[in-house]
């Protein structure tokens, strides 16, 4: 594997020089990252797709992030190439739409719920009340929660922002990190939105944040999220969920709400 002190001079060989062998040998040395991510985004491989699929288009991803990525800001790569490439794979699998609609249905219904009852509340409403409002037990509703975080369709990678139907604007987790090439408007858009999508993780319920914080920025796995908590793999995922549900209705419906 190329050294740490080679990795920085082929940065600079390639942002100074656009030297296309150094930028292939940057992208040979992070191509770990691609099968890695492939295995965290999609745990459960639905029946028409190939695990080659998701890394061909975490590959995709990878090349527009080495291509993206300013050697300036205090950024790791790493942090920024396992964005770029969820965020890629996340857009392929949208793109397959192979998700039942029963499980669509439930998100959709979950996110009102969440959304509405603390708006009801004024404070986010906690799973024995949500599994009241939805005329089911807790153990139905935490079933539901797993089977819809392992569905891959919620996510902070996934929509965040826009038009929330078929056909309207969509913005991505990845869209609010540095993109050099990027123009003032966007960035002043991206800069609001991960402010709110900021504000609405610290309103999340303490272990609801810390998996959002383990997961999106230390890069620990659900299983290992697990441990840290000292709970179950599939506890984690409950709370994954729940986590993004909120968020999801922070940041599309209501953003005022959360930062008054």
């Amino acid at each position: 594997m190329t050294t740490s002190l080679n990795i920085a001079d082929l940065w600079r060989r390639l942002k100074e020089r656009k030297d296309q062998k150094a930028r292939d040998l940057i992208i040979n040395h992070y191509a770990y990252l691609v099968k890695i991510t492939a295995g965290r985004v999609v745990t459960s491989l639905p029946p028409n797709l190939e695990r080659d699929d998701l890394v061909s288009a975490g590959v995709m991803g990878l090349i527009k992030a080495v291509d993206q990525f300013d050697t300036g800001r205090q950024v790791k790569f790493e942090t920024y190439a396992i964005a770029l490439i969820r965020g890629a794979i996340l857009e392929m699998l949208r793109e397959e739409d192979w998700v039942p609609r029963s499980v669509r249905d439930n998100v959709k219904s979950l996110e009102r719920t969440y959304y509405q009852m603390e708006v009801r509340l004024g404070r986010p409403a906690t799973e024995e009340e949500v599994a009241t409002e939805m005329g089911m037990t807790t153990d139905d509703l935490q079933k539901i929660l797993v089977n819809t975080s392992r569905a891959n369709i919620l996510s902070l990678d996934d929509m965040l922002i826009g038009g929330g139907g078929d056909g309207g604007e969509r913005l991505h987790l990845t869209d609010v990190l540095q993109d050099e090439n990027s123009n003032v408007v966007s960035e002043v858009e991206a800069a609001a939105i991960k402010s709110t999508l900021t504000v609405g993780i610290d309103r999340l319920p303490e272990r609801e944040r810390l998996v959002i914080a383990l997961y999106y920025y230390e890069g620990l796995t659900f299983k290992e999220i697990g441990k840290v908590l000292t709970v179950s793999e599939s506890r984690v995922y409950q709370l994954h969920t729940q986590a993004v549900l909120r968020l999801r209705g922070y940041l599309q419906r209501d953003s005022v709400l959360f930062t008054g």
